[in-house]
């Protein structure tokens, strides 16, 4: 009872894993609907300089013609244009700095060595000087106001009454001093000039003082009387007739009724039904989908794992999408659209990455302004996203795939912008920043390959490159401690790859099974002739049931170290069904032959498969088998290899290795030409072109 309690959770996802894909469904319609901006969708679609195809159009309502940006910025420099800078005229400090020079004049003209007599008119004099300075007004210059000229016009307060001057009537510090060494200049009666300079130059303090509060106070009450509209729009009025080209007026025209009606249905549109309608899109887009998994990847359909995985790719970027629409980014194509696609083409396959990338942007163009136009651009990029990476060899692709994915933003975007404007010069250039933005992000999708594939137990091409490395742990071991049987894997991978690009498939996984599928020979290597010297064989110690059991073990021994290793599910499948479950013929023969008179049982002489049951893991079972048969051929010439890979491949065939696989036998018959030729590349066998004809129909 407590066993069955203890495994209760396993027994019920048995029971009802079939429902937990519908139930994953329907929670990602419930997300998406429930973030999805909930607005009413203005019903028409206009870009402009494109022909309006539609019917005349008619305005529902009276509403104002919003400025453009542009309008906006200008009336905003006109504004601030005609706001004055404000300045207090701060008469106690001219007032104080006058006290002030008469209290250091006392003190130090006795130690000034002038004579007596003077001492009145050199008082009177400064203080003459600094009452003229502070009469006209000393004031700091402010840079900002100094865009058209060094002087500009300012208000000036003087006990709250307010003065327009200009700063060219008042002096700056420099110009005060400036002036008081002019009129020392010019008087005769004062000797000691530079004293007297001095002294009255520690008393320069500005008495119109810069408000700078009060300054940006006026300016924000007068930027906030600008207007954001300009003219009206009747009830009735003709916004645009039809096969009318969409201008600059008519468009901003369109724009304004846009806002008025989405604005109009946030008051009066009946929310629960905008959620409906949304449930239903979303809905009808993931059901399309798993359909299409249905009739085309059962697999995928089958697996709630990866389900759930596409869901959650599905459901973030729209979420993703949501955010964006909420807190109006400046441009929606700062959003990576095409991390989608090539996370999907990485983890899955090319045809389920184009359909998801369709169905997420047919999604999208509901929220999105322009939608055709956005449809266009993310489409072809998704499009080149997903055909620039059809066989991910080297990481660099990652970056040519991002060239790629730019190159054609910008090749679509000057398309577009040249329709609109018809004139190069009007094209705005700062629009295309996004899309390089979005490029830069998409390359985000490395490490949340890594993440999916950690966090789901998927491998991708990424993935199988690096187990390809011939420098990893495992395949340092098996080259050091089986050297023959590496020398092997390479071959046997060298075949299998280039027949799987000749049919069609994955030619990097097969590579990567190829590689580890005799792995479990590191375990007994001398025991397998290809890592035999020319001394003893151990095989000749043991009987040939022994000696076919331990060939037979190189399998689960494969298997075994390949989990403890964490090899990816997999690739362990290339190690199990590489054989089959064909029987050990040499030993099964030898043990008919010397004891014809026992009772064999066949079991112990056969591989416990299962056999392959999928194009990749059948191409390396057939390379496996003629490579290591050919190994046999004491003098490899055409003939010999064509008999050699004919007589290999048509017993797997009636051994019936092949039926839960699906190759064809067209594939098949590809399959026998490229192993004929690689074989004579390898042993050197220079072929006649009249022969390469009956190589192809195996004669």
């Amino acid at each position: 009872m407590a066993r069955l309690k203890k495994h209760l959770h396993l027994i019920l996802y048995r029971k009802y894993s079939s429902n937990i894909k519908f139930v994953m469904m329907g929670l990602c319609v419930a997300i998406i609907t429930l973030f999805l901006p909930k607005q009413a969708r203005f019903r028409f679609e206009y870009e402009r300089g494109k022909v309006w195809m539609q019917k005349d159009l008619f305005s529902p309502y009276s509403f104002a013609i919003k400025k453009t940006n542009a309008e906006i910025e200008k009336d905003r420099e006109d504004i601030l244009k005609s706001v004055l800078p404000i300045y207090q005229n701060d008469l106690e400090l001219s007032q104080n700095a006058i006290e002030a020079l008469n209290s250091e004049f006392e003190i130090k003209w006795k130690t000034s060595g002038l004579p007596a007599a003077d001492k009145a008119k050199y008082n009177q004099y400064a203080n003459t000087l600094l009452k003229e300075i502070y009469s006209r007004g000393l004031y700091d210059q402010v840079k900002k106001y100094q865009r058209y000229g060094p002087h500009y016009n300012f208000s000036l307060l003087t006990n709250n009454v307010s003065t327009q001057l200009n700063t060219a009537d008042a002096f700056t510090l420099d110009g005060a001093l400036a002036y008081m060494k002019k009129q020392l200049q010019q008087n005769p009666q004062i000797q000691n000039k530079e004293w007297l300079l001095k002294l009255a130059k520690n008393h320069l303090r500005p008495n119109y003082v810069y408000d700078e509060q009060l300054t940006d106070k006026q300016e924000e009450n007068a930027l906030n009387s600008i207007s954001t509209t300009r003219g009206m729009v009747q009830k009735g009025e003709l916004v645009v007739a039809r096969d009318t080209r969409v201008s600059a007026e008519i468009y901003q025209k369109l724009e304004s009724l846009r806002t008025a009606y989405e604005d109009d249905a946030k008051v009066v549109g009946n929310r629960n039904l905008i959620m409906l309608g949304q449930f239903l899109i979303s809905g009808l887009i993931i059901a399309l989908l798993v359909v299409f998994l249905y009739l085309f990847r059962k697999d995928i359909y089958a697996d709630n794992r990866q389900m759930s995985l596409i869901l959650l790719i599905i459901t973030g970027m729209l979420l993703t999408l949501s955010w964006a629409v909420r807190v109006k980014i400046p441009n929606i194509y700062y959003i990576p659209f095409c991390i989608v696609p090539i996370i999907i083409r990485i983890l899955f396959d090319t045809r389920l990455a184009l359909n998801i990338h369709l169905l997420v942007v047919l999604i999208a163009g509901f929220f999105v302004p322009n939608s055709f136009e956005f449809a266009f651009l993310q489409v072809s990029a998704g499009m080149v996203a997903i055909y620039s990476i059809k066989n991910l060899i080297k990481r660099e692709q990652f970056l040519i795939s991002a060239l790629l994915i730019l190159l054609n933003y910008f090749i679509a975007f000057l398309g577009i912008s040249l329709i609109r404007d018809g004139s190069v010069a009007d094209i705005e250039w700062m629009n295309f920043v996004p899309f390089i933005f979005s490029v830069l992000l998409s390359l985000l999708a490395y490490p949340l390959i890594y993440a999916f594939e950690r966090g789901f137990g998927i491998t991708s091409d990424v993935t199988l490159m690096e187990l390809t490395n011939t420098n990893s742990k495992l395949l340092r071991d098996l080259a050091f401690k089986a050297p023959g049987t590496f020398q092997h894997s390479l071959q046997v991978a060298n075949l299998a790859e280039a027949a799987m690009f000749k049919i069609g498939g994955n030619a990097l996984l097969v590579r990567a099974g190829a590689l580890y599928h005799d792995i479990g020979k590191i375990v007994n290597p001398q025991y397998f002739i290809e890592n035999q010297n020319r001394g003893a064989n151990p095989h000749d110690t043991i009987s040939y049931e022994q000696s076919a059991q331990i060939i037979i073990q190189h399998v689960n021994k494969g298997v075994e170290i390949a989990r403890k290793n964490q090899i990816p599910e997999m690739l362990i499948d290339f190690i199990r069904t590489h054989h089959g479950n064909t029987r050990v013929d040499y030993f099964y023969q030898s043990f008919l032959k010397n004891f014809p008179e026992k009772f064999v049982d066949e079991n112990t002489f056969r591989y416990p498969g299962p056999i392959p049951f999928s194009k990749e893991t059948a191409v390396l079972m057939l390379a496996d088998s003629v490579e290591a048969a050919s190994r046999s051929l004491k003098e490899p010439d055409a003939q010999s290899i064509n008999n050699l890979v004919e007589r290999i491949i048509d017993y797997k065939l009636d051994q019936e290795q092949l039926i839960d696989s699906n190759i064809t036998l067209k594939d098949i018959e590809t399959i026998k030409l490229i192993f004929k030729t690689m074989l004579m590349g390898i042993y050197h066998v220079r072929i006649d072109y009249a022969e390469v004809g009956s190589l192809k129909h195996g004669v």
